[in-house]
């Protein structure tokens, strides 16, 4: 059955004009402009006919069917597909080559990732020497893999873990490498589209860089797990920097309150007055007060943890960036983290990319790799286009002076933004799992 539809397809001309569209357009202008009729009258499209033409044999429950609206969200897993597998440019390869493409650039979008800042002083992930092995090799948390430091389930199960090395992250006292001013003068030459940071550190906005788009978040602000209440981040940042558990200030109060009351409860009860039911309240049972636990009211950094949607303007920010862009460099990263690894995919395939970083990877093709040291390759390239840097600006931030964070802190409410609708996000990034 399969066989007999796909000889109805399209032919292998057709197949290869409609990859080319596929790959330039991207997923959603793609799916728009070909489920268009041509001609008012014009039949509707067929996304049957389209993915067995590309080679896809759908699931037992579409074999039937012919409806677009059955077959979208299948369709949309199998393009996203085709879009990972980016072929190089050929005629792109050499060191001048990336010279001449930056001197020649418009429209650069950065994707940057911890690379950039292990000069500054801050540690990687999954290097040897990263926050992974530096945790495995003392021996105090059993932590599978090094996504568990930032996966949201190990944090609201055993928040003392992230605590135990946040500090070294933490965005204080670090000066912008040469990598964060590279960004920097690329802006101020007024070819930075857009610098899409895998970081948490906010040295690329230390080091002046304003069209930066920070993917995981940062430690700008904090938020309660139990009530979402957000405040500044630096209300935090002593208990950061002394390696404690922050607990929301908001969730304190309303424990303190129920602790009280449950002891008037109890000395109303001693006394024969308490006789009648008092109303439970959500903190409830039938432990001491001493007991209470303040489970699931702790705070943290708003970023994004392992098991975590990104805020949905990465989608619309990219989505608008990919007709702009007209050169890709990527510095610092080894594109192992969804969805900002593939960010390489989600723009035209005829985009020239460049991938700076101290490792090579596999699993993706960009056009020229420059292996080595970041800050000494942007520096050479910088030379070689008689470009220079602006100058380093030491990052201060200063804790308590005793080290010792207050109590409780104030919450403040901070505005968030409102996401996207998840069905939009879902037909923008093709996310669903096939």
């Amino acid at each position: 059955m399969h066989l007999s539809a796909a000889e109805h397809g399209f032919s292998e001309e057709q197949v290869a004009e409609l990859t080319t569209k596929l790959k330039e357009r991207g997923l959603v202008n793609f799916l728009r402009d070909y489920l268009t009729p041509t001609e008012p009258d014009a039949p509707q499209p067929s996304l049957r006919k389209l993915l067995l033409s590309f080679g896809f044999f759908p699931p037992s429950h579409l074999l039937h069917t012919t409806s677009n609206v059955a077959w979208l969200p299948y369709a949309k897993l199998a393009l996203s597909r085709m879009l990972r597998h980016r072929q190089k440019l050929l005629h792109i390869n050499t060191v001048q080559d990336a010279v001449n493409l930056l001197r020649d650039a418009k429209k650069v979008i950065v994707l940057s990732g911890a690379g950039i800042s292990t000069s500054c002083g801050i540690p990687d992930f999954r290097s040897a020497s990263g926050l992974y092995a530096q945790l495995q090799a003392e021996g105090k948390y059993d932590l599978d893999e090094p996504q568990d430091m930032f996966d949201i389930r190990v944090f609201r199960e055993r928040p003392e873990i992230f605590y135990s090395f946040a500090k070294q992250i933490y965005p204080s006292n670090f000066t912008p490498s040469p990598c964060h001013r590279w960004i920097r003068s690329l802006e101020d030459r007024g070819i930075l589209l857009r610098n899409y940071t895998q970081n948490i550190d906010t040295l690329e906005s230390s080091a002046g860089v304003k069209r930066v788009l920070q993917c995981h978040g940062s430690f700008s602000t904090a938020s309660c797990l139990r009530c979402k209440t957000r405040v500044p981040g630096k209300t935090i940042e002593p208990y950061i920097m002394s390696q404690q558990i922050p607990f929301c200030g908001t969730c304190r109060q309303a424990r303190d309150v129920e602790i009280a009351a449950r002891q008037e409860r109890k000395e109303a009860k001693k006394r024969g007055k308490g006789k009648g039911k008092v109303k439970a309240t959500e903190w409830d049972d039938d432990s001491d007060s001493s007991e209470i636990s303040e489970w699931g009211a702790e705070s943290r950094p708003d970023i994004v943890f392992f098991g975590q949607a990104l805020d949905s303007e990465f989608d619309e920010l990219l989505f608008l960036d990919r007709d702009e862009v007209d050169l890709l460099v990527i510095i610092g990263t080894s594109l192992k983290v969804a969805p900002v690894a593939e960010v390489l995919t989600h723009i035209p395939h005829s985009v020239p990319q460049i991938f700076i970083n101290l490792t090579p990877v596999n699993h993706v093709k960009p056009d020229i790799c420059l292996i080595g040291d970041a800050d000494s390759i942007v520096t050479y390239l910088s030379h070689q286009l008689g470009w220079d840097l602006p100058p380093p600006t030491a990052v201060l931030h200063s804790p308590k002076a005793d080290g010792k964070p207050d109590v409780q802190h104030d919450a403040i409410r901070l505005p968030t933004r409102e996401p996207l609708d998840p069905e939009d996000v879902a037909w923008i990034s093709g996310s669903e799992d096939l």
